[in-house]
């Protein structure tokens, strides 16, 4: 017997759309499915037998008539996932540390359009880290990160409910991050992660060396993490689900069951199991049939 699909609308919280209309028309354009509202207004999904991914996706790109909508197809089966392995920056905060503190440094003009470059593909991360680490060179870093800490970081809606659900349900949640872990590990503390990773900055007499404590953390070492922890957890990357905006998120995304591009650059989307452009971070949960009766405050 053929496996069944779930195909699930998302929704911003802020501006509510998926109506009473929309997903009559929803249900309508696809016949012999199931209809089961997530969240009133923001999320719902439908069952229905296994058929071509590209038709069930096309009918309801007519029935949404261009409104905006996230739609996800994927397997009905194995929704719910037992690890969460997710980016930091641009992800579950709204910056990219390595540009607050260039910025910071007065070094802004010379190091974000090395960020750019980098999060599309058209650099490597790891040379493009090393690259502008190198511009950091004996400046001191505790004030800054402090204060960037303390008014420049904001969480992205709906990260704190995300993990909170998760978690009570069982799920290992992880920040891994190609960025610093005086950033990583207060971020994963205030969401509620239960562990992080990140790059270690190396120092000489109170100041940042320029350069990073090996092993870097690339795209590369985010597959390692990912099959490190869930080794240790006796699951398979079926059972894992990956979320991510950036190029150096991709073989982590590619390589978890779930892999979602989240308001993400163009190279990543493109090959993501699952895009989230309008709804926030609690796309995760209902991605997996959470309710909203089940979501966590954080």
């Amino acid at each position: 017997m053929s496996s069944k699909l779930a195909a699930v609308l998302i929704a911003s919280a802020s501006a509510p759309a998926l109506d009473a209309d929309l997903l009559a028309a929803a249900g309508a354009a696809l016949p012999e499915s199931s209809l089961r509202v997530l969240h009133e207004g923001v999320a719902a999904e439908i069952i229905l037998p296994s058929e071509a991914p590209e038709a069930v996706l096309s009918a309801l790109r007519s029935a949404v008539a261009g409104r905006p909508i996230d739609i996800a197809i994927l397997p009905a089966e194995g929704r719910r996932k037992k690890l969460l392995i997710a980016d930091m920056d641009s992800t579950f905060i709204e910056q990219e540390c390595i540009d607050e503190l260039a910025e910071a440094f007065g070094l802004a003009a010379e190091i974000a359009p090395i960020t750019q470059r980098a999060m599309r593909g058209e650099t490597a991360f790891e040379p493009a880290l090393r690259e502008r680490v190198a511009l950091f060179r004996g400046r001191a870093p505790d004030e800054a990160v402090a204060r960037i800490l303390r008014e420049r970081v904001t969480f992205t809606a709906g990260g704190r409910a995300a993990v909170a659900t998760l978690r009570a349900a069982g799920v290992h949640t992880a920040l891994v991050s190609g960025g610093f872990t005086s950033f990583t590990v207060p971020v994963a503390a205030a969401l509620g992660f239960d562990e992080s990773r990140g790059n270690i900055l190396e120092m000489e007499d109170g100041r940042l060396s320029g350069v990073l404590r090996e092993p870097v953390l690339g795209s590369d070492a985010k597959v390692t993490a990912l099959d490190e922890l869930l080794g240790a957890r006796g699951l398979t990357r079926a059972e894992a689900i990956a979320i991510g905006d950036g190029a150096n998120d991709i073989p982590m995304l590619k390589a978890a069951g779930l892999g979602v591009a989240f308001r993400a650059k163009p190279a990543v989307a493109a090959v993501a199991d699952v895009r989230i452009d309008h709804g926030d971070l609690t796309a995760l949960l209902y991605l997996q049939g959470y309710t909203a009766d089940e979501i966590r405050a954080g």
